[in-house]
């Protein structure tokens, strides 16, 4: 069942959209070379959790330990964060889920370390265009499938990338996943008609190699089965009669003072 949302509910999505978002921000102020993925997940954590009532969606979601999915290089998504240190030239796609009053926002970031290979900064750039263009398909009167196609025709089509076929964008309001699952592959016409009051994700996420994946033994782990890297950028949209919101978009927030003063603080206390 696809459910339809109103302002109020919106109103919560917002404010929740607005911290998982400085969450991003803040994020791009302590990722480096050298700091390993767990050192950005307990950052990740403790700024979250020192904003009154948010709380990190994915920590015990269906059993996931941390407070992001963290995912480097050959890994799909749902990736551990662990004592992994971060090198130049990594891909780190850093997905973050945020509950603030009953209202959900969730936005995935793809960030590159230092000095890139063309190759891998091309596999960045078309991802995060790829999504831009499924946004652009995401207005009343298409279907569903008019996304994923835009998708799959710019990744694959024109520039010789796989899209992911195991992990698709999705509804989000009362539950973290629900309907309609958004594939980012596919045919032009098929699927749900897309309607004003529907809140869902895109999501792309697209290899340089296969597009097959494979799970760590921890059973959350995707990772291609090639060793091929992989990117992936998420928004959360709200859809209304004129077009669709992008409420995850880091552009329409900044950090507050009192944010700058915990990240410089935090950088002091933990060595970062």
């Amino acid at each position: 069942m696809i459910r339809l949302y109103t302002e109020k509910d919106f109103e919560k999505m917002r404010a929740a959209a607005e911290i998982l978002c400085q969450t991003h921000l803040a994020i791009r102020e302590v990722i480096r070379e050298g700091i390993t993925t767990l050192d950005l997940d307990k950052f990740a954590n403790e700024f979250i959790t020192k904003h009154k009532k948010a709380i990190p969606a994915q920590l015990g979601y269906g059993g996931f330990p941390f407070t992001l999915c963290i995912s480097v290089n050959d890994e799909i998504c749902h990736g551990y964060p662990t004592d992994y240190v971060l090198q130049e030239g990594d891909i780190v796609s850093i997905d973050n889920v945020i509950d603030l009053d009953g209202g959900l926002a969730d936005s995935c970031w793809t960030y590159t370390i230092g000095n890139m290979s063309e190759e891998d900064q091309r596999l960045v750039d078309v991802d995060l265009e790829c999504l831009k263009r499924g946004i652009e398909a995401a207005v009343v009167g298409n279907r569903i499938g008019d996304i994923g196609a835009a998708i799959q025709e710019y990744v694959e089509d024109e520039n010789g990338f796989s899209v992911i076929r195991d992990f698709i964008g999705h509804g989000i309001g009362k539950e973290m996943h629900e309907d309609p699952q958004v594939p980012h592959y596919g045919k032009a016409g098929r699927g749900p008609r897309i309607e004003a009051g529907m809140v869902f994700t895109i999501e792309p996420m697209i290899a340089a190699g296969d597009w097959k994946m494979k799970v760590d033994d921890n059973g959350w782990t995707a990772r291609t089965r090639d060793g091929s890297k992989c990117s992936q950028f998420e928004h959360q949209l709200i859809i209304h009669e004129d077009g669709p919101e992008i409420i995850t978009d880091q552009d329409k927030y900044k950090l507050t003072e009192e944010d700058l003063d915990f990240i410089e603080s935090y950088k002091i206390r933990n060595n970062l």
